[in-house]
């Protein structure tokens, strides 16, 4: 007997459990697929090779004994291997991905044909100046509209990702003290406790001793903390804004004020700048310095999708001690300036061998230049607006972590709604992976107990955020209603049951290796 469901498709009760299983592992047009180290290929190769000319005697000890270790498929085994993996994994071109703090959305494929062009692919970072004055042109634009969107005078566009733009922001603040002869006393970067992991951990790498801000019971720095932390020791603060509750902190300038009026400098983890983008001007903020991940605001690809790149923008205190490589323009065209020299004398070092993600730095601009201003302000605008219809939609069945007030891009939801069901967040995060979603985050931040944390972003359409609406209320529903097992023993319906967590983390199989006995190369 069928029944409708409120999307209006027909659904027949225990229609899975009433199948049989497979006698082969595979489902319908899902094949099962073995590892590609136990396909049996060992003894053939896809390509023809001549005979080498040589014995490679004049490697010396480099010459290879023993076998290569890798199996030999043909171009069509090779193919089908890889396009039924694919089908095992959710990605953003199948659905929602509600990670929040990762701001997962649609990269445009004209971004995509843009970084294959002849001329930003194919270039080496060795060419002489004079063959990439396109590419050097490309990147001199894209640090002008980073510098003009962020309200900052100045930009260094090395930094591979986040942590690496946190790197050289506190690298750049470490060398401002430096050089005013404060570093030796100033030893301390303060960071709230509902910051990103890295931003702590950053600190201290660089040699900081980490000290931690409270947070208010509305999930904002608490201002009063922050003051009586404050002092002549204090080198820094991190603060990222929006906040990784899904909050803006209101007190933003009031906490710059204080923490320049202490002689410390403001650094800002820029991940959430998606979600004010053209509507917000750190540098107006007292920011003086962020990062930028242009593969969370500007597209480029995240998530195994790399490589990353993370700008960061100076105030004009800390310009003067930006890393090498810049690029500058003058009458003879574009240059890059690699010395600590000259204009440059005060720069603290590089951050890398070369001048940053040639690909991600295309792809970035593509994006600014398709949306234009206007289009960069209704990102900011959409994707706080999909969040918070979210939180809104949502709020009557599962808790949300800060109910008062609108959220920026996105929505915390704590566990407290599930008390007494004997469910927990994992649990109802597996059972999201059956309905065909990728779980948002999980309890992160640190600060909410059990959260789930879930970021939209502007790409998503009203019919899909109801489709996922739809698919939450349905299983905070039952979990409610007692459906246990339907939790406990989720996913059923995923290429693998769910793991040993615990056993998973503590002692991970990492590496094939050939049973005994086997052959793994011609012999």
């Amino acid at each position: 007997m069928s029944t409708m469901n409120t999307v209006g498709r027909p659904t027949t009760p225990n229609a899975v459990t009433s199948k049989p299983a497979t006698l082969t592992g595979a489902r319908g047009l899902l094949q099962d697929e073995l590892l590609i180290f136990e396909s049996d290929g060992w003894g053939k190769t896809g390509v023809d090779l001549a005979e080498p000319k040589t014995d490679g005697s004049d490697l010396g000890d480099l010459v290879r004994r023993d076998p290569i270790g890798l199996p030999g498929l043909s171009e069509p085994e090779t193919m089908r291997h890889y396009v039924r993996l694919s089908q095992k994994n959710h990605a953003i071109d199948l659905a929602l991905y509600p990670l929040g703090s990762c701001t997962m959305k649609h990269n445009p494929r004209l971004n995509e044909k843009m970084a294959r062009l002849p001329g930003f692919s194919d270039i080496h970072p060795l060419q002489p100046v004079s063959t990439v004055q396109g590419a050097l042109e490309l990147m001199d634009t894209l640090a002008h509209w980073l510098k003009t969107l962020t309200g900052m005078p100045a930009v260094a566009m090395s930094p591979k990702a986040g942590a690496h733009g946190e790197l050289c922001g506190l690298m750049a603040i470490r060398a401002a003290h430096e050089a005013s002869g404060e570093h030796a006393a100033r030893r301390k970067v303060l960071v709230p406790t509902s910051a990103h992991g890295t931003n702590p951990a950053t600190a201290a790498f660089v040699g900081y001793s980490v000290v931690e801000v409270a947070q208010t019971e509305d999930g904002r720095v608490d201002v009063a903390d922050l003051a009586v932390k404050l002092g002549p020791d204090v080198a820094a603060i991190m603060v990222t804004n929006p906040n990784t509750c899904g909050l803006f902190e209101r007190d933003i300038i009031e906490i710059a004020r204080l923490t320049h009026e202490a002689g410390a400098y403001f650094y800002c983890d820029g991940a959430n700048f998606n979600a004010i983008v053209g509507r917000v001007r750190p540098g107006d903020l007292g920011v003086d310095a962020m990062h930028i991940n242009l593969h969370k605001t500007f597209s480029t690809p995240h998530g195994g999708g790399g490589p990353g790149a993370g700008p960061v923008v100076l105030s004009e205190a800390l310009a003067p001690f930006a890393p090498a490589p810049w690029v500058v323009h003058g009458d003879n065209g574009y240059d890059l300036i690699e010395r600590e020299e000259g204009e440059a004398a005060q720069a603290f070092g590089r951050m890398c061998a070369f001048n940053g993600q040639m690909g991600m730095f295309v792809r970035a601009l593509s994006y600014m230049m398709s949306h234009g201003s206007d289009g960069l302000r209704q990102v900011a605008e959409d994707a706080v607006l999909n969040a918070n219809y979210i939180k809104a939609r949502l709020s009557d069945v599962m808790s949300a972590a800060f109910p008062d007030g609108p959220c920026m891009h996105e929505a915390l939801f704590d566990d407290e709604w599930l008390k007494g069901t004997d469910i927990t967040t994992l649990d109802f995060a597996k059972a999201m992976i059956d309905e065909g979603f990728h779980p948002m985050t999980m309890y992160f931040p640190l600060v909410v107990h059990g959260a789930m944390l879930i970021e939209p972003t502007e790409t998503e359409s009203k019919a899909e955020l109801d489709r996922f609406i739809h698919a939450l209320r349905l299983l905070a529903q039952a979990a409610k209603a007692g459906d246990v097992e339907r939790f406990k023993g989720a996913p059923f319906h995923a290429p693998l049951r769910r793991l040993d967590e615990t056993r998973a983390a503590r002692s991970p199989k990492l590496r094939w290796s050939a049973p005994e006995g086997t052959n793994i190369a011609a012999e």
